[in-house]
């Protein structure tokens, strides 16, 4: 699909982005570099990563290639990637930023988000899971508004043209936007049918917060044939209707509730097929079909974080 048919969704700051992207997660081994190239190719102006994916390099080299070849200009890409938790002391956030700008060999990111609420003790840049002598994961106990505000900084830097959040919930989101002085522009969270989501993206909504959408199709599992809302057969019977995949039923579906969904592939026939999801809408039946798969039942689920003051999932939403 051309890249001038795909909607773009407008931010609080005047910026734009692409209604569906690119995800990247575990894409390594030279496959995120091919998958980006390729997407690229076919209409992708939207890719997300983060520096915990270990592929920051893989996309950068992608995107300077197609830069190169004048397939794109650097303004025609939006790129997000993330701050992940070891980083969160305020004076390690531009150490961070520009270690990443490092790895994609740009001199800025679209779109740099905070990966989580919660932090980690710092040990090195490699050890992202740093663990204590019986084995769990170090927490730290830095706030988040402390990590924003020298994230604010990185906008007035130019390293990044906007910032926001991932895995905040409501009450996370409420507090900073009571106490930051740059309004997050997106919350990035796990959105699929059985965990739609709603009430939060309506929260985000409300303040003019776009809320991206990862792992969008819920891992498809075809040998245990799940999630249900890919593989049941009432899903399908919508996608039939369609003369489309259920995986392009539960994109759209996602993308009319309110969210960016962020599908993950290195299947180029998969990654062309995810952005095929704008010549056709579904309908009220249909959305009673998908919303009652919504069970709450989150696939990531960071237990090892529990402890933490700002673990996001001990409430609803």
């Amino acid at each position: 699909m051309s890249a001038s048919k795909i909607p773009y969704v407008k931010h609080n700051n005047g910026t734009q982005i692409q209604s569906i992207g690119l995800g990247t997660y575990t894409s390594l081994g030279g496959d995120c570099e091919r998958a980006t190239l390729h997407a690229i190719d076919v209409g992708y102006r939207h890719i997300d990563t983060a520096f915990f994916y270990e592929n920051e390099a893989e996309v950068g080299n992608a995107v300077r290639q197609k830069i190169k070849e004048g397939v794109i200009k650097r303004e025609d890409i939006s790129i997000t990637t993330k701050l992940w938790c070891h980083f969160h002391e305020p004076n390690r956030v531009e150490y961070a930023c520009r270690k990443t700008l490092e790895n994609f060999g740009l001199d800025y990111v679209d779109l740099y988000l905070m990966h989580w609420p919660y932090s980690y003790v710092y040990r090195s840049d490699t050890d992202m899971m740093p663990t204590d002598s019986k084995g769990e994961v170090e927490l730290s106990d830095v706030d988040y508004l402390d990590t924003w505000r020298a994230m604010e900084k990185l906008v007035e830097l130019g390293l990044t043209k906007s910032i926001g959040v991932s895995n905040f919930n409501s009450e996370q989101l409420t507090r900073l936007l009571a106490n930051c002085k740059i309004k997050p522009i997106h919350n990035q969270i796990e959105c699929h049918p059985a965990l739609n989501q709603k009430k939060l993206i309506a929260l985000c909504k409300k303040h003019d917060i776009v809320v991206t959408a990862y792992c969008p199709l819920g891992r498809p599992d075809p040998a245990n044939k799940k999630p249900n809302f890919i593989y049941d057969a009432k899903v399908q019977a919508i996608a039939d209707k369609h003369k489309k995949s259920t995986a392009q039923v539960v994109l759209r579906y996602l993308i009319e509730i309110g969210a960016v969904p962020l599908p993950k592939s290195s299947n180029p026939k998969r990654i062309e097929e995810n952005l095929n999801v704008f010549d056709f809408q579904l309908d009220a039946a249909d959305h009673k079909v998908l919303d009652t798969y919504n069970s709450g039942e989150r696939l990531i689920q960071m237990e090892h974080a529990r402890k933490s003051k700002h673990y996001p999932f001990n409430i609803e939403y």
